[in-house]
């Protein structure tokens, strides 16, 4: 029986995109034979579909074009992105998407726990697929505002880098008015590269001055910026493995159905329609981000509380060690409560939260960027074996960790 033929409808040169794709040619490596048709050129992403035979489709809904050409399709499809664009959720087909309120929140609580008392989020102007830098610009204030800090939002009129002098322009004249220092969280790896140069323009040091966080984790943004770039890991390839992972089961209940039956555009119909899949099919599924990549853009404690200061570099220094607060404590002379009242003033959360948040960000980072057996990860982290691992994954992620590496890891 010939390999499947699934297309892959993306734009190779954004970085999610190319994420996501990793994703797919992952699932498709590990647990089937697909024959993949990826198109590096965004003007040619999209295969004649007149003429093409294939067995199922993965597509960014972010290309109006997309959208319009798959909708005449007998043929299952799935959905990925950040959630807008040309999506239709009456369509029937399913979508495999970002969790952008969990990636503000976690943009803030990485900044908080720097110290900052100010903090800013750096956006795109509203397009028809920019709802996700708002929905992230909206998360991060709140979780702001919870902790009693004040946070300025920006998107300015120039996203494009075509504008570079006027986009440029804008965002100095926005940091010059903010106070330092600053804790910046910009709504991608691009748009923070945006913010570095603008902080290199108006001699603004990073991170002592303005400390910046992006989106994506995409390691040829974060390693060349100057200095490199802290990041979110928004679980890009977990996306593109899990609409792998749908497009499978689709293709699988729908092949002896579909057998005999041409691939061809329904005629007839001004605005061609999906296929319905099924009601148990027609399914948004969010995927939750894998955390903070920390780099020199966000190494510093802003601050001026030397007790918080002590406190939260005993947490950093191994994360998955239990700090003896009541020892710190005393050594500077404050009781524990003291120290810890003063600590959620800073930081927004518990001495206990952080430790945890801390410990579980190094675990997954062993769990999914290493080969490492996990018995040997268990025994790195401080846990006494697999099972207490285990326990501490789930409880905190909701899958195990050897679920968390098949999703999540890189090849």
């Amino acid at each position: 029986m010939p390999a499947p033929l699934v297309a892959v409808i993306l734009d190779a040169a954004r970085p999610y995109d190319r994420l996501i794709i990793g994703g797919v040619a992952q699932f498709a490596r590990e647990r089937t034979q697909w024959s993949l048709y990826v198109e590096e050129d965004p003007l040619q992403k999209l295969p004649d579909l007149a003429r093409w035979h294939g067995q199922g489709i993965i597509a960014n809904f972010d290309d109006r074009r997309v959208a319009m050409a798959i909708r005449g399709l007998n043929v299952p499809v799935v959905g990925v992105g950040g959630g807008y664009g040309w999506y239709d959720a009456a369509s029937g087909i399913p979508y495999i998407y970002t969790d952008n309120a969990a990636i503000g929140r976690l943009g803030a609580e990485h900044l908080l726990a720097c110290g900052f008392e100010s903090l800013a989020f750096c956006g795109y102007p509203r397009t028809t697929t920019s709802g996700w830098s708002e929905e992230r610009a909206a998360a991060f204030e709140q979780a702001c505002v919870r902790t009693g800090r004040c946070c300025r939002t920006f998107a300015g009129r120039h996203g494009n880098a075509r504008r570079w002098a006027d986009l440029q322009r804008e965002l100095t004249v926005w940091l010059e008015t903010l106070p330092k220092p600053l804790g910046l969280m910009a709504c991608n790896d691009v748009r923070a590269r945006h913010v570095l140069e603008a902080c290199r323009t108006l001699s603004l040091r990073v991170p002592h001055d303005v400390a910046v966080i992006g989106v994506d984790n995409d390691e040829m943004i974060c390693e060349l910026t100057d200095p490199p770039l802290s990041s979110i890991d928004q679980a890009a390839r977990r996306i593109g493995y899990e609409a792998a992972a749908t497009l499978e089961r689709l293709m699988q209940a729908t092949s002896g159905a579909a057998s005999g039956r041409g691939r061809r555009r329904k005629q007839g119909s001004a605005t061609p329609r999906v296929r319905p899949q099924g009601p148990d099919d027609a399914q948004r599924i969010l995927v939750p981000p894998i955390g903070v990549v920390d780099r020199a853009s966000t190494d510093t404690l802003a601050t001026s509380d030397t007790a918080v200061i002590q406190m939260l570099r005993d947490l950093r220094r191994p994360p998955w060690m239990r700090p003896d607060v009541e020892s710190l404590a005393a050594s500077i002379g404050l009781s524990r409560t003291s120290l810890e009242t003063r600590f959620r003033a800073a930081v927004g959360r518990s001495i206990h939260e952080e430790y945890i948040r801390l410990r579980l960000a190094a675990t997954r980072r062993l769990i999914t960027h290493s080969d490492l057996p996990l018995k040997t990860v268990a025994a790195r982290s401080g846990f006494p074996s697999v099972q207490y691992m285990t326990t501490f994954i789930r409880r905190h992620t909701g899958v195990t960790p050897a679920r968390l590496r098949a999703m999540e890891r890189r090849p």
